[in-house]
């Protein structure tokens, strides 16, 4: 599949969008992922995915990378964190919700960028958190 040229600098984006597009890369990500560890019936899938996908492990994600992130990257996820979406979250609290919308809006904002590599490696970053907080559990 061709990616298509953006018209507009991710810069400019709503926030929103950018979450918008971050939570299908993710997402997509996460599916790869767990497909790829051997897992393969659907209930399995949907709740393994649900570990990585959550508004709550996103936003112990977002905690987990800020410390390394780039000051880009966390301008980003302070507009990802400081929009007002018209929608709550169903199943997390509105902190947990705010903080995965800015994760997702950075993943968003690297992938409109063409860093692609960086994408993969927070992601994989992603995983590794959250693979070790359910070895704690």
């Amino acid at each position: 599949m061709q990616k298509e040229e953006l018209s507009r600098d991710p810069n400019m984006l709503n926030p929103l969008v950018l979450a918008f597009l971050g939570d299908a890369t993710y997402a997509h990500c996460v599916r790869y992922h767990l497909i790829a560890k051997g897992l393969v019936k659907p209930h399995q899938l949907h709740k393994a995915a649900n570990r990585y996908v959550s508004a709550r492990a996103q936003a112990a994600i977002l905690h987990a990378l800020l410390p390394s992130l780039s000051e880009e990257e966390q301008a980003v996820v302070r507009r990802g964190r400081n929009a007002k979406s018209g929608s709550s979250a169903k199943n997390a609290d509105i902190i947990d919700y705010r903080h995965a919308t800015a994760f997702e809006a950075l993943i968003g904002y690297l992938y409109l960028c063409g860093r692609e590599e960086r994408v993969a490696e927070l992601v994989q970053q992603a995983f590794a958190i959250v693979e070790g907080a359910s070895e704690h559990e």
